[in-house]
């Protein structure tokens, strides 16, 4: 992962090297923003101090490749929002984004306890919000958190993501616009979602991916999307990539600071 990091500081860039004006605009108004405040945040950080100092501890049902930091059932509040949370950079980033898109269509694959889909709600509470997770107890309080929170657009989906992801999809009468990929650190399940979310894209759409260089796995399949000949746009922002699908960009891959 160090030597990946490296990697990645030694060949990213900024905005003068991107030559998409749709990327230029996203980079410098939306991606890059170093100061960014707002209402919605406070609450949600609020609630990441408090279960950051749980002792609380709840039965993991993990589904996923696992988790590098604890190998028991048993898992306390505090551990989960430190090591399965995306830090709130991410958050905040994936809020602006969707502010700037205005997706109707949001889905997530993997809960953990809700605080990054309390971002993704925030930033556009009209929107219909599918978040999947396969922890019945993680899930419960996620459904708490939104509670807190006032989240009330989220529909969680709970069950393995390999049955519940397709039959989801199948029924939904409206494209996904946004998508985040955030369960199975697996290249074949990684793939497999990938390409299950695909048939339901609109000319816009953006998917995220969630550790990218975590394992060799990750970054094999980080790959393999970048290749995939629907992809149009890809952001290699190290810990996240950002996939685009827009018919009027030209093929191109970059690697930027964030």
């Amino acid at each position: 992962m160090i030597a990946a990091y490296i990697k990645y500081l030694l060949r990213s860039g900024n905005e003068h090297s991107i030559h998409s004006p749709f990327l230029f605009e996203l980079y410098n108004n939306v991606i890059a923003v170093r100061k960014d405040d707002h209402p919605d945040y406070a609450a949600i950080q609020s609630l990441r101090k408090e279960l950051l100092r749980s002792g609380e501890q709840i039965e993991i049902l993990d589904l996923g490749a696992g988790s590098r930091v604890n190998k028991s059932n048993l898992r306390k509040i505090k551990t989960i929002a430190k090591n399965a949370e995306k830090p709130a950079k991410f958050g905040r980033l994936f809020y602006r984004l969707i502010r700037r898109l205005q997706p109707a269509t949001i889905v997530e694959l993997g809960t953990s306890l809700g605080l990054t889909t309390s971002y993704l709600s925030k930033a556009k509470p009209d929107a219909q919000l599918i978040t999947f997770e396969g922890c019945p107890q993680t899930a419960a309080k996620a459904r708490e958190h939104f509670g807190r929170l006032g989240v009330d657009n989220v529909e969680i989906v709970l069950g393995n993501i390999d049955e519940t992801l397709p039959q989801r999809l199948a029924s939904l009468d409206k494209p996904v616009d946004f998508a985040y990929f955030d369960a199975n650190h697996r290249y074949e399940p990684t793939v497999r979602y990938f390409e299950q979310c695909l048939p339901h894209i609109q000319n816009g759409s953006l998917f995220i991916f969630d550790d990218i260089y975590w394992s060799e796995e990750m970054t094999r399949a980080w790959e393999y999307i970048k290749a995939h000949p629907q992809v149009t746009m890809t952001v290699d922002l190290f810990w996240i990539g950002l996939v685009f699908f827009r018919s009027e960009q030209v093929k191109e891959d970059f690697t930027l600071r964030f």
